[in-house]
C-alpha cells in the first residue's frame, strides 16, 4: 500500500521569522494580500506585527478581522466576498486555528466556487484547483494548521462541526515565529498546548500511523511533554520548543488522521462553544484509557517520552497506566478543566453528543472501535 505525506513547500522557524514575509511576497510575484485575523489580535497589536512589515515594504493589503472562534460557515462566506472585493491574490492568515481554518476555506472556495455553500467541503471534497496561495502565521502553539491539509468549520444552524480534508488547501508558506505567540494569555497557551499534545498522541496511535508518521509524533510528544508547562508560565526557551513541537505534530497527523478525542471534542465546540483545546484536554486521558488495550507497545513509548522512570522495562499494562496517568497529571497541573460540565454539557445532551461524535470523520481513525453506547458512557463519566 502506498503512503502519502504532504507538507508546506517552505517553512521558516524561530524568533523574528515573520521578517521574511515581505521578501517572500515579492519573490513569489504577489501584488496584494488579504490579511485574515480576529479582532482580539488586531486590538492587541499582534496582527500589526505583520501588517507593519507590509507597510514598510509598501506592499498593498486589506484586513479581514471578523473571524470568530470555531469559525462558522457565514465567516467563510463573508471572507470569500472580502477577498474578491479587495482584488487580492494572496491570503495571509494571522492567528490560531480559527483564522487559519477560515483562510483555507476562503482560498479553496475562491479557487473552486462550486463549493460556495461550504457544507459540501466536508470530508474529502473533490476540489479540482489548488487554493489561493496562503501564507500562514500561527499565533498559538497548538493547531499546526499552517502545515496540515485539514480545517474545521462550524455549522451553527445544525449545531455541528465538520472536518474538511483537502491536499489543495495546504499553505504555500508557513512562518512559525514564537514571538507571535508570546502575548497569548496563559489559559490559551494551555488549551492550544493540550491540542498539540492530543494531535501528537492521537496521530501516534491512529489506525493510519506508520513508520514515518511515528517519527514525527513521538518526537512531538517528547518536545511538548517537556515544554508545555514551562511555556504556559512564560518561559521563552520552552515557548520556542512548543512552537516547533506543535508543527512537528502537524506534519504527522495531517497525513494519517486522528481519533476519538477529536471526534468527541468537535460536538462540545459546536453545541456549547467549548474551546477546542480545552475540550481535547478534558477528553485525552480518559480516551487514552479507553484505547489502551488496542495500543500495542505505543503507550510504553509515550510513557518514556514523558520521562517515566523504567518505562522501557516495566510490564506493558503498567506502562499503559503510566502513560495515561502522565497525561492526566499534566492536564491537572496546567489547570485545564476535567469535566465536560465545565464547558456547558449536561446529561440530557449526551445522546446527541455521542451520535455526533460517532458520525465525526475523526472517529474512523481511532485504534479501538467505539459504539454510540460506549461514547455515551465516556461522556457520562466526565459529567
Amino acid at each position: 500500500m502506498a503512503q502519502r505525506m504532504i507538507w508546506n513547500q517552505t517553512a521558516y522557524f524561530g524568533p523574528g521569522a515573520v521578517d521574511v514575509i515581505p521578501d517572500e511576497l515579492r519573490r513569489r510575484g504577489f501584488r496584494k494580500a488579504l490579511v485574515a485575523s480576529d479582532q482580539a489580535l488586531v486590538d492587541t497589536g499582534v496582527t500589526a506585527r505583520v501588517t507593519s512589515l507590509l507597510d514598510r515594504a509598501e506592499f498593498a493589503y486589506e484586513v479581514y478581522s471578523d473571524v470568530l472562534p470555531n469559525p462558522p460557515i457565514e465567516n467563510v462566506q463573508a471572507g470569500v466576498a472580502a477577498f474578491a472585493a479587495a482584488g487580492a491574490d494572496v491570503l495571509i492568515a494571522v492567528g490560531g486555528g480559527s483564522p487559519q481554518d477560515t483562510c483555507k476555506a476562503i482560498g479553496i472556495i475562491t479557487a473552486n466556487p462550486e463549493f460556495s455553500d461550504v457544507r459540501s467541503l466536508e470530508g474529502v471534497a473533490p476540489t479540482r484547483n489548488p487554493s489561493v496561495p496562503i501564507i500562514a502565521v500561527p499565533t498559538t502553539a497548538g493547531t499546526a494548521s499552517e502545515t496540515t491539509i485539514n480545517y474545521v468549520i462550524t455549522d451553527v444552524e445544525r449545531q455541528r462541526k465538520f472536518v474538511c480534508v483537502d491536499p489543495h488547501d495546504i499553505p504555500v508558506l508557513a512562518v512559525v515565529d514564537p514571538q507571535m505567540m508570546a502575548t497569548a494569555p496563559r489559559a490559551l497557551k494551555v488549551a492550544t498546548g493540550l491540542d498539540a499534545l492530543t494531535h501528537a498522541i492521537e496521530g501516534y496511535t491512529t489506525k493510519g500511523a506508520w513508520e514515518l508518521s511515528d517519527l514525527f509524533h513521538l518526537k512531538a510528544i517528547q518536545i511538548i511533554a517537556g515544554a508545555l508547562a514551562d511555556a504556559a508560565d512564560g518561559d521563552e526557551a520552552a515557548a520556542d520548543r512548543m512552537a516547533l513541537g506543535q508543527y512537528v505534530a502537524g506534519m504527522g497527523y495531517s497525513n494519517v488522521g486522528l481519533g476519538l478525542v477529536h471526534a468527541m471534542a468537535h460536538p462540545l465546540g459546536a453545541m456549547y462553544g467549548a474551546p477546542h483545546g480545552v475540550a481535547n484536554g478534558i477528553l485525552l486521558a480518559p480516551v487514552m484509557a479507553f484505547n489502551a488495550a488496542a495500543s500495542g507497545e505505543k503507550y510504553r513509548d509515550i510513557a518514556a517520552a514523558f520521562s517515566i522512570p523504567n518505562a522501557d522495562a516495566m510490564p506493558l499494562e503498567r506502562a499503559r497506566e503510566a502513560a495515561v496517568d502522565a497525561v492526566a497529571d499534566l492536564t491537572r497541573h496546567l489547570g485545564n478543566p476535567t469535566s465536560i460540565t465545565d464547558v456547558g454539557a449536561c446529561a440530557a445532551d449526551i445522546p446527541a453528543l455521542a451520535q455526533a461524535a460517532f458520525d465525526d470523520v475523526c472517529a474512523g481513525g481511532n485504534p479501538r472501535e467505539a459504539s454510540v453506547a460506549e461514547i455515551e458512557a465516556l461522556y457520562r463519566s466526565l459529567l
